[in-house]
């Protein structure tokens, strides 16, 4: 009988021990992001950190004129460029089209130079290059500054996310290529006589000294250099620490007229008007109707303001007004009715108008409603022939709806209405502008019917004093009940803008009868 020998059996339990401690050896796969993920995880990423470097590290401190200012890109879907005036309010220019915007912080006033170019007028004339040079230096290292910056924060973003230096830096120059690409774009779409046309918020009593005059500019010689010039200058003599705040000194080659409309026995408005009226010198003022609710006698005693607004005040009945408010109207002081396409001329400017057909004081449709208006701008119309036949053209219509005001179209260079509680400026088929104001009552009692109230809308129309012509308008849009914004827009006139027309086109003296009318008449 043979003994088993206990030293051959060592290395074979060995072997079974190890074998059965191995485990079976698997390979799991980790999925991998579609690359449209990936790339949009990397767009968000670089965007991202290109808006924090902006943020943190992207602006520069730039003196330009007497003032210091400091200059910052921003993202922006609508681009253009952002003066604010503190605590004044700001400017809004509509200077170029991109994802950036360029924000302009008026920090502070360095007192020597602005005392001395308060002190010194005759420093302007070399303002202009100065500010130019300021904003050009100001603008190159903005620039740089901002290159700088996108590429950092993005880089560093990029880090902390993807913890790969390789993807770090792909993010930075795709972050430099977009900055890149965006400052193409907003050269490509530069707009220099966009100081032409600002749009101010803020204070109200600051836009006129801030905005300034209209004036007549032709061409885009020197338009950028100038107007930005008198845009400094008239912030430096807003800032002058040792004198109250500049009075607003009117163009004298001007005739400023204010153009308000369906008031609905607001008596804000009245308050409101006369600040304009004091404010902008106004000359004149035009109220295209509505000025009541019911037009009851018992109402009238809601118009004798006017007597004490500052200026003429040229009036067409609205649908809201009844014939007992114009009777009364006519006994007031300083106040010029026109119906029935009568014509007054005051400081230099012929009026001419019509009341409106119809009385709806409870915003009924009454049947042949568009007719009646029609009928009542044809008759202002041939009114308005008969007035240049005689060698007295009339310089400025006057309707209520804005139907009836179509009907002047080739008669007259402007006519002016109201009714539908909005703004509409339109260029009619003959070239007669036609201008239809908002609601300076903010719609009156029906401002609380909708969610948010309407504004209060009112125009600053400026006119040649020599061609009696329109050179520009503001717009001015207030706030509604329980708001106090203000803004301020400038416009210019067709004929006046910067490339434009040397002459303003005159319009048809015979159009066709049966010209288009506007969309259909309601009773607001």
């Amino acid at each position: 009988m043979s003994v088993p020998n206990p030293l051959r059996r060592v290395p074979r339990a060995l072997a079974r021990r190890y074998r059965s401690r191995q485990a079976p050896t698997t390979i799991e796969l980790v999925p991998q992001p579609h690359p449209w993920v990936r790339a949009a995880g990397l767009v968000a990423v670089v965007l991202l950190g290109a808006w924090l470097g902006l943020l943190i590290v992207g602006n520069v401190r730039v003196p330009v004129g007497p003032m210091d200012t400091t200059m910052t890109l921003r993202p922006s879907f609508t681009g253009g460029t952002k003066i604010n005036v503190s605590p004044l309010g700001a400017l809004r220019l509509d200077s170029h089209i991109a994802p950036v915007r360029l924000d302009v912080n008026v920090d502070q006033l360095d007192p020597a130079r602005a005392q001395a170019l308060v002190d010194h007028p005759e420093r302007l004339s070399g303002l202009q290059d100065e500010i130019t040079e300021d904003v050009g230096r100001g603008t190159l290292d903005l620039a740089v500054r901002s290159c700088v910056a996108v590429v950092s924060g993005a880089t560093a973003l990029g880090l902390v996310v993807y913890r790969r230096p390789r993807r770090a830096l792909a993010a930075g120059g795709l972050a430099l290529a977009l900055l890149a690409a965006s400052g193409g774009t907003a050269y490509a779409t530069w707009r220099p006589d966009s100081v032409l046309e600002p749009k101010f918020s803020g204070l109200l009593s600051s836009a006129p000294s801030l905005v300034g005059n209209a004036r007549s500019i032709v061409t885009e010689f020197d338009v950028y250099q100038k107007e930005l010039a008198r845009l400094v200058t008239n912030v430096t003599k807003l800032y002058d620490a040792t004198s109250t705040l500049p009075a607003y000194q009117p163009d004298p080659s001007t005739i400023r007229v204010l153009h308000v409309s369906d008031i609905h026995l607001n008596p804000a408005s009245w308050k409101i008007i006369a600040s304009l009226v004091e404010q902008y010198k106004v000359d004149v003022i035009v109220d295209s109707g509505d000025t009541m609710d019911h037009g009851t006698a018992a109402e009238n005693g809601f118009l004798d303001p006017i007597e004490d607004l500052g200026a003429p005040y040229v009036w067409v009945r609205g649908n809201h007004d009844s014939t007992i408010t114009q009777r009364y109207m006519q006994g007031l002081k300083n106040v010029h009715v026109l119906d029935n396409g009568r014509a007054t001329t005051i400081d230099g400017l012929r009026f001419g108008g019509i009341g409106d057909p119809q009385f709806t004081p409870d915003r009924s449709k009454s049947a042949g409603a568009e007719q009646s208006q029609e009928l009542a701008g044809a008759r202002l119309a041939s009114a308005l022939r008969d007035q240049r036949a005689a060698g007295t053209p009339v310089d400025v219509a006057i309707a209520h709806e804005p139907s009836a005001a179509r009907q002047v179209d080739g008669q007259v260079p402007l006519v002016l209405a109201g009714h539908l509680h909005h703004e509409v400026t339109e260029v009619m088929k003959y070239g007669t502008l036609l201008r239809v104001e908002g609601s300076t009552g903010g719609s009156g009692l029906r401002a609380v019917e909708g969610k948010y109230p309407d504004p209060i809308e009112a125009s600053i129309l400026y006119f040649d004093r020599d061609t009696r012509r329109l050179q520009a308008w503001d717009a001015i849009e207030l706030g509604g009940l329980g708001l106090t914004t203000a803004e301020v827009s400038r416009h210019l006139a067709d004929e006046n803008q910067p490339g434009g027309a040397t002459a303003p086109p005159t319009p048809s003296a015979t159009p066709p009868s049966g010209s288009p009318t506007g969309s259909p008449t309601g009773a607001p």
